[in-house]
């Protein structure tokens, strides 16, 4: 039987493997008229997170947003600002087939403020589990990857775009 691709996220572990790649991926912060955040629930490793994706070769990181936006939730957003560009070395995250590494990639994320303009909610099976609007004083029981965390928590606490 074959087994899928499949990832495996590293924070601050120094036995992680060394870096072989970096690409660029957009997120969505986006926030409902009661100041819920939009999350969705990882198939690949069953976290939660906000929209996130690759740039794709002809698109801005706006567009990759909104597309990843749509793709994942079923909701259209329109970008209006920065949360920040999150490049750290501590996150790396390993893609692996039948437990050969394939690709061992430092992200850089670039995690747009968005609001949403139309669409229905809905998960995209392929990509989500679950979707869901959560209150941020509940975010404790969404386990979420502290490089996810890391651009969730500075999303509520500034308006300043985060640089690093």
């Amino acid at each position: 039987m074959r087994r899928a691709t499949h990832r495996v996220d590293y924070w601050k572990d120094p036995a992680a493997p060394k870096p072989t790649s970096r690409k660029t991926s957009a997120s969505v912060f986006v926030r409902d008229g009661h100041g819920r955040l939009l999350l969705l629930r990882r198939v690949d490793n069953g976290l939660w997170t906000i929209p996130t994706g690759g740039v794709k070769k002809g698109e801005t990181v706006a567009q990759a947003g909104v597309r990843e936006c749509r793709e994942e939730t079923g909701l259209d957003v329109e970008v209006t600002g920065l949360v920040g560009v999150f490049s750290t070395p501590e996150h790396v995250i390993a893609y692996l087939h039948d437990d050969e590494v394939l690709e061992v990639r430092q992200p850089i994320n670039i995690c747009l403020r968005a609001t949403v303009v139309g669409g229905t909610l809905a998960p995209e099976p392929a990509e989500a589990s679950e979707v869901r609007w959560v209150d941020p004083a509940e975010l404790n029981a969404h386990p979420t990857h502290p490089a996810i965390m890391a651009r969730i928590t500075h999303g509520l606490r500034s308006d300043e775009p985060y640089l690093a």
